[in-house]
């Protein structure tokens, strides 16, 4: 169990394809390569022995202590370790490939330097390739550099300074010792493609101690110029930014589609069965993006996803036979086999591990209501094609709206008629019917007026329960759910109508322990699966964000400037938030960033409301 660091105990590089994750003791142990859903290079974050890492640090037998910070506004990460001796950096980052065409080759540069004193290190290179399942061999190169040659990828391993690689069995060693001023260079190329494609050297010629400082201002220059667009001038600066670039890293650039963590397989609970593969891309979280990404100033981003939305739509085909389903691949392929990878033991042994994801077969009715409220962020759905696909879709959920699903949380415990699909569904016709309107559309507005009104009279007749005084998760149940806190948010009740401040206050009896939000109770709504889980941060951040636009903004702010706290050392935060303050799930997790910018801005407009109001 001491093998695996905690989850958080990680920063994220990447370069808008890919990314790695990296230990605060200088450990690679995550990477997939050519792109974030493909086959794991390193995974010992998953199998200590078998997932395979990189390791760069100084040397284990040393007694240090050891500091993780990202250079400002950038995702160039340092390692620092502080000992009697001296102290050194190792800095990680990636080149940003901002391209439409994805790579076949990626390059994640290591930088050890000693700043003062006199340091050793140690180099342990032990790739893994197709997730621990497949051999390699070990091929030597006459410029001290090696290839790590697997089936269908090679890795090259490149040295500067005092590094000599040294074999181990078909994995390499190295240990270096660097002084005040001195630094030595790794540089880890994947290329991916037939043999006979990477039959060349894939890294090309290692770089000159001044090409690698150029690499990193060109790294730092893309960030710090990207980030000129963002308008963002609030209270959280820092941790907002954080979340915005964080955010990038996990989209596609080749097709603009976000995925919804760089990893897969990381508990729900320790030990236990809730281990998804969550490296695609989830129509709700993407779509629930788009509105806090224009409201920080990245349109590009907004606007790229929502094209990468109107092609899923024109496309059609899906694995669940709807017009649209829950997830796809970041290439927009609808199929995401699911298979549990049995020889790896799973993170402190959480078994089993999966690799694709069978939720994408599940019906679950909100995206129609997300997508629609992604593509009403813009007077531009797709000129009058992207019209014509999406008034189609809206006809076809008039007759289809009625009808148990999975829900939001895509339990594996039968369908429901759940409030939030139903809600979502609201959502659909009330953008549709605002769409056609103002842009004069055709459109069959009487029909689509009836089942958006239908849609509102079957939630608060059945969706409410008299005796918890709250809309409630499922028609046939009083158990509440954290994703209606939500409701506000889309327009379908006032934040101050008294029937959401109810609902509010039941969900801060129920739901919230110490400002944490659980999404519902499994005990008392059983979804298929053995366990528990954690406190849901994306469903924090949401009741935030209720709280500030229910008028409530001091205790608001209380429960932002609390939740903060369980942000990991560098500021990232993974799905949840387990019972001692650790965090569990997939990481870091874009849905939990996405709800810390839109509670933040939120937070931001109500404190400067009640300021104009007090002064």
């Amino acid at each position: 169990m001491s093998d695996y660091p905690p989850i958080a105990d990680h920063g994220l590089v990447g370069d808008l394809q890919t990314a790695a994750l990296i230990a605060s003791d200088g450990t690679v142990d995550w990477w997939c390569a050519p792109r974030f859903d493909s086959p794991s290079l390193f995974a010992s974050l998953l199998d200590n022995d078998r997932g395979g890492h990189c390791r760069l640090a100084v040397d284990f037998g040393q007694d240090c202590a050891v500091r993780q910070l990202y250079m400002p506004d950038t995702p160039v990460l340092i390692t620092r370790f502080m000992a009697p001796q001296g102290v050194g950096e190792v800095i990680d980052f990636m080149e940003p490939i901002d391209s439409k065409v994805p790579a076949d080759r990626h390059r994640l540069i290591r930088v050890a330097r000693v700043v003062r004193g006199s340091l050793p290190f140690e180099l342990l290179c032990r790739p893994r390739f197709d997730y621990g399942r497949a051999s390699h061999t070990l091929s030597h190169l006459e410029d001290g550099s090696v290839v790590f040659q697997g089936p269908d990828t090679d890795l090259h391993l490149q040295v500067s300074g005092p590094v000599r690689l040294h074999a181990d069995g078909a994995d390499v060693t190295s240990r270096f010792t660097l002084n005040a001023g001195e630094n030595a260079a790794v540089i880890l190329t994947s290329e991916t493609g037939t043999a006979a494609a990477r039959s060349g050297r894939p890294g090309g010629a290692m770089p000159t101690t001044e090409e690698i400082t150029a690499l990193l201002d060109a790294c730092r220059d893309f960030w710090l110029g990207w980030l000129k667009s963002c308008h963002y001038r609030g209270r959280w600066h820092e941790m907002v930014i954080r979340s915005a670039i964080t955010l990038k890293l996990l989209t596609y650039a080749p097709t603009g589609a976000p995925i919804a963590a760089a990893t897969m397989g990381l508990p729900e609970e320790v030990g236990g069965e809730r281990n998804w593969d969550y490296r695609y891309t989830w129509v709700r979280d993407a779509s629930l993006s788009v509105r806090a990404l224009i409201d920080l100033g990245f349109t590009a981003e907004a606007d790229a996803f929502r094209h990468w939305l109107r092609e899923r739509l024109e496309a059609g085909a899906t694995a669940s036979g709807e017009p649209l389903q829950i997830m796809y691949r970041i290439d927009g392929e609808p199929r995401l086999t699911e298979e549990v990878l049995e020889h790896l033991e799973g993170y402190r042994r959480s078994a089993p591990v999966r690799a694709g994801n069978a939720a994408a077969d599940q019906i679950q009715l909100d995206i129609y209501g997300e997508a629609a409220y992604a593509l009403a962020q813009s007077s531009d759905i797709g000129g009058l094609r992207g019209w014509r696909v999406f008034a189609e879709l809206i006809d076809w959920l008039c007759d289809h709206w009625d009808r148990p699903d999975e829900g939001i949380w895509e339990t594996r415990g039968g369908r429901q008629n759940f409030t939030y699909s139903r809600l979502m569904t609201w959502v659909a016709f009330d953008r549709a019917i605002r769409l056609a309107t103002a842009h004069s559309r055709p459109a069959d507005l009487p029909r689509w007026h009836a089942a958006r009104d239908a849609v509102l009279q079957q939630i608060t007749e059945k969706g409410w329960s008299r005796k918890r005084s709250a809309f409630v998760q499922h028609y046939d149940t009083d158990v509440l759910d954290a994703s209606l806190l939500l409701m506000p948010r889309v327009g379908f009740v006032s934040p101050t109508d008294p029937d959401w401040l109810s609902t509010l206050d039941a969900m801060g009896e129920e739901l919230v322990s110490d400002s944490l939000v659980y999404r519902y109770d499994p005990s008392a709504s059983p979804d298929g699966l053995q366990g528990s889980e954690g406190t849901f941060s994306l469903c924090s951040f949401l009741y935030v964000e209720a709280l500030a636009r229910s008028g409530r903004v001091h205790q608001a702010r209380y429960a932002f400037d609390k939740m903060l706290t369980y942000a990991n050392h560098v500021g990232l935060f993974a799905e949840e938030i387990g019972p001692s303050g650790e965090q569990l799930g997939n990481f870091p997790q874009a849905f939990t960033h996405l709800a810390l910018v839109a509670a933040a801005l939120a937070l931001d407009e109500e404190l400067d409301r009640a300021d104009r109001q007090d002064a």
